[in-house]
């Protein structure tokens, strides 16, 4: 299904909690069916150890077209794995001028911009930070997946280190998909951490926050 009226991203953003200026920008990505509202709640709890970090969440581009509501980085009517890759490949330059844009306004490089997706929002993250010129402190994916590797015609051109959270009971997402982009991500070279939730569906429990966080303290050096 062809994507159309697309818009400049925006979305709401927090921080620095600090009220002074970012030391670093961490853009969060949400889900299908979703909007930047659905995400930007976590960052008064990272900022409480990362003051000193500005949040972003962008709404998606797309009205989503499986509800009534939400937003959509791209069609999921579809889950054939070349359908879904080439909604992501439309999403991403919007996506790559609003990290930009961002980095820009607040004065700060790539190497003090992280990326946390869930789900869909995963999906986003993992193909267009590893495809940016120069290469972000560290990419979070809770309860994705990995859609395209290294490909030949569309390679992995930056290698940030990425977390990935996946419950074991995921309904939405399978779990397997943790393990499958785990190994696709190593195979380009790209350091992976995965962390297994059990019993966890498709969500985000209080561990897989408190991981997160650790990791974008290191990553960003915050």
């Amino acid at each position: 299904m062809a994507e159309t009226q697309a818009t400049e991203l925006d979305g709401p953003r927090f921080g620095p909690a600090t009220g002074g200026e970012a030391d670093a920008l961490v853009v969060m990505l949400h889900g299908l069916g979703a909007d930047g509202n659905d995400l930007i709640g976590i960052a008064p709890v990272w900022a409480r150890e990362m003051g000193s970090v500005a949040f972003a969440s962008p709404n998606a581009p797309y009205p989503c077209d499986m509800a009534p509501f939400g937003r959509q980085w791209f069609s999921l009517q579809s889950r054939d794995p070349a359908d879904m890759l080439a909604g992501i490949r439309g999403a991403a330059p919007m996506l790559n001028a609003f990290l930009d844009a961002e980095l820009a306004r607040l004065g700060l490089g790539a190497d003090k911009l992280a990326l946390v997706g869930f789900s869909q929002g995963t999906m986003m993250s993992l193909y267009t930070a590893l495809r940016r010129p120069a290469p972000v402190a560290g990419i979070v994916g809770y309860s994705g997946a990995l859609i395209a590797g290294d490909l030949p015609d569309d390679p992995v051109t930056a290698k940030p280190p990425v977390l990935l959270v996946h419950g074991t009971a995921d309904e939405v997402v399978p779990f397997g998909a943790m393990e499958a982009a785990q190994t696709g991500l190593t195979a380009a070279g790209v350091a992976v951490e995965s962390i297994a939730r059990p019993g966890l569906g498709h969500g985000i429990d209080e561990v897989g926050l408190g991981a997160g966080a650790a990791f974008l303290r290191r990553v960003l050096g915050v």
